[in-house]
């Protein structure tokens, strides 16, 4: 044998031989490492073969010892001997259960169960944790007395050492923001005292606060084990959270060739209170006169149950035409951090502010509808330019609209799904789907559906578009330029259908954007010109739009 110290610049070349052909052809199968740089490398290399059979059932493979054939060869044969496929593993009824091993096994019996030799490591390991998921953290485990039971297999006994006491989160304690609302403990990341401690699926839960936007994990929870308590420490930390949001948008008059200008203000402040809530406060000016006001509510976890509240106040105003006034209340139940359903009431009233009215397009009406919703969202991570990797929006609704004269029943469905696909880390492709359908048996025009502009279809004046069933697809290709600074194309596609008028269209929009992370917030700039399915591009007919969002 060769000291350790025997080394050389070049690279040495080293060869595994087995007893015979057959056992080379294994062991060459392996794909074991021949180019080294010293014999230490060499050793360890021969270690991790022989680790290597031990796993495939080789249990009895034999090293011989390493020869030196010149100065930057060495060789070494290896004797497998007999391959063994199973374990027969006995165990003891009060220290496992059936379902624990039921996991990793498909043949168990009333006080064995039979593993394949490769699946032994992870068994046991499957096993421990199991074990520990039920509260003892501290257990041990391994296999004694193992003999031969026949020319394939062995046997051998489980032992499991689990003689503490079931572990119990009995104190959390937060660190860092310690107001944090305790709620959202019990319900959203479901961790609470007097439960069954496991510390690796607190951690599975409290990687889940990336899905929240006012608070983030510090550092991984930590624990504190007393003979007769176990304390757990979360260290978070609140997040900025408030968003405020507006956008500038401008363009050519088609009737009187004149620059116009629209836009919005959206104000978010989320957790102000600790408690998890949010406001939102919206006011929007379209460029056909139309105003709109809206403000929201949400209230999660109310009286610290998994039950919470949405209230929405939303005021539309068309010039002198009509005014729309919807209100709704709804509750939510949070199923986890990426699922939530809704259920709740929202009601409508529409006034006729015209004095002559020679038409009956436009209506004095009231709606009151029953709502369900299911809501899915996935943030992603650390990423200001692009928060929300993907979103399902879901809703139905169903009831009545009452005018002086009658009332009919109506329901409208509404969807809006949107999803990143990343290539690589600086290209991705952005796709939003959304649309809704209002069904009725007649249709007045101050309760059609509206849309277009930039949170729809893009090159089209903001909400100028009238329907009763619309759809919408938003594609972008993007391009990071670096972590601040990102470049997209603009191709949307649109169909919609207005049963007062008959209309049924198809368009499209065409244009390109960036977006700039300042120190103001996510300044973003898009282009873009929407046409009709038979009518010609013009460029009098382009939209810029430009909107800010900032933190704080």
């Amino acid at each position: 044998m060769f000291s350790s110290s025997t080394g050389f610049c070049q690279n040495l070349t080293f060869k595994i031989d087995g007893k015979n052909v057959i056992e080379t052809s294994i062991i060459d199968s392996l794909g074991y490492l021949k180019s080294h740089r010293d014999y230490i490398s060499i050793k360890s290399e021969i270690d991790n073969l022989q680790n290597t059979l031990f796993n495939m059932g080789y249990i009895e493979n034999e090293i011989k010892k390493i020869k030196k054939i010149n100065d930057t060869t060495f060789q070494s044969q290896v004797h497998l001997k007999n391959k063994f496929k199973s374990l027969y593993i006995h165990f003891n009824k009060t220290d496992i259960d059936f379902p624990t091993l039921n996991l990793v096994s498909k043949e168990v019996f009333d006080d064995y169960f039979i593993l394949n030799f490769p699946e032994v490591e992870n068994a046991l390991s499957i096993i421990n944790s199991e074990i520990s998921k039920k509260g003892f953290p501290f257990s041990k485990l391994q296999l004694s007395d193992i003999t031969i039971k026949d020319s394939s297999n062995l046997k051998a006994y489980l032992t499991i050492d689990a003689s503490e006491e079931k572990r119990i989160i009995n104190t959390i304690i937060i660190k860092g923001y310690e107001n944090f609302p305790k709620s959202y403990l019990t319900h959203f990341l479901k961790i609470k005292p007097e439960q069954v401690f496991d510390l690796k699926t607190i951690k599975e839960k409290t990687e889940q606060l990336n899905n929240l936007n006012f608070a983030n994990e510090i550092k991984p929870p930590e624990v504190l084990f007393l003979k007769d308590s176990t304390t757990l420490y979360l260290y978070l930390e609140k997040a900025k959270s408030n968003t405020f949001d507006g956008f500038l948008g401008f363009g050519t008059n088609e009737d009187t060739n004149k620059l116009e200008f629209d836009g919005y203000l959206n104000l978010n402040l989320i957790n102000n209170l600790n408690f998890g809530e949010s406001f939102r406060l919206l006011y929007k000016s379209d460029e056909n006169d139309q105003k709109t006001f809206e403000a929201d509510i949400s209230l999660p976890y109310l009286f610290r149950t998994p039950i919470g509240a949405d209230l929405l106040l939303r005021i539309f105003k068309r010039d002198s035409s009509f005014t729309t006034v919807n209100q709704s209340a709804r509750l939510h139940y949070q199923i986890n951090s990426k699922n939530k359903i809704y259920g709740g009431i929202v009601s409508t009233e529409s006034n006729n502010l015209l004095t002559e009215n020679t038409t009956s397009i436009i209506s004095d009406y009231k709606t009151q509808y029953y709502t369900l919703a299911y809501q899915f969202l996935k943030p992603k991570i650390n990423d200001i330019l692009f928060p929300i990797q993907s979103k399902l929006y879901l809703e139905a609704g169903f009831g009545k609209r009452k005018t002086i004269s009658n009332s009919e029943n109506q329901s409208q469905y509404s969807l809006d799904a949107l999803k990143i696909f990343s290539l690589n880390p600086k290209n991705s492709i952005f796709i939003r789907v959304n649309g809704s359908n209002l069904i009725s048996d007649s249709y007045f025009e101050n309760e059609l559906l509206r849309f277009g502009g930039i949170n729809s279809i893009r090159g089209f004046e903001e909400n100028s578009i009238f329907a009763s069933l619309y759809g919408i697809i938003n594609t972008e290709y993007r391009f990071k330029l670096n972590n601040a600074i990102y470049i997209h194309s603009i191709i949307d596609a649109g169909y919609f259908e207005n049963q007062i008028s008959n209309a049924k269209e198809k368009l499209f929009g065409y244009g390109f954007g960036f977006g700039i992370l300042t120190n103001a917030g996510l300044l973003r700039f898009n282009y873009a010109n929407g046409k009709n399915e038979n009518t010609q591009f013009k460029l009098a007919n382009s939209k810029i739009h430009i909107s800010l969002t900032a933190n704080f």
